[in-house]
């Protein structure tokens, strides 16, 4: 079976420490990994929406997708890993582990807001919710 990582980033920090893992560890894998790199992008409110082109929403939401993908992708291409970018809309942890689990995904990295086990708990991170929604493996990078 090939794997398929899904790698979620939002631009941060610490969803690019979890690129660097990937940058660091799939070219010791016997079979490339299939990645795909994933940004979620907020639903905008229906207030909005009602007033707003469908095209001008796809538009908006597309460009700030990419500017969130854009040092993700120039991190993977430089290490010469093969990559797909997908833009997702909607709440960030269900899309992240339906699409997942709808893509054949067979492992999650992600990166980790370095919140202790209270604040998480308190919080409620995207992390923590996602490991809570699939079934896949999810590795949080640190």
């Amino acid at each position: 079976m090939k794997a398929h990582w899904l790698l979620p980033v939002d631009g941060s920090a610490p969803s690019l420490r979890a690129v660097e893992h990937v940058v660091q560890q799939a070219p010791s894998c016997t079979v490339p990994p299939t990645i795909s790199l994933v940004n979620v992008q907020a639903a905008l409110p229906s207030d909005v929406t009602r007033f707003v082109s469908k095209n001008n929403i796809e538009d908006y939401h597309r460009e700030s997708g990419e500017t969130a993908l854009a040092e993700a992708s120039t991190r993977l291409a430089a290490a010469g890993l093969a990559y797909s970018k997908h833009i997702l809309i909607g709440e960030a942890a269900h899309a992240i582990a339906d699409y997942a689990t709808e893509h054949g995904g067979t492992l999650i990295v992600m990166g980790s807001r370095g919140l202790g086990s209270v604040a998480g708990i308190l919080l409620g991170s995207v992390t923590t919710r996602v490991i809570h929604l699939t079934e896949l493996p999810v590795l949080v990078i640190k």
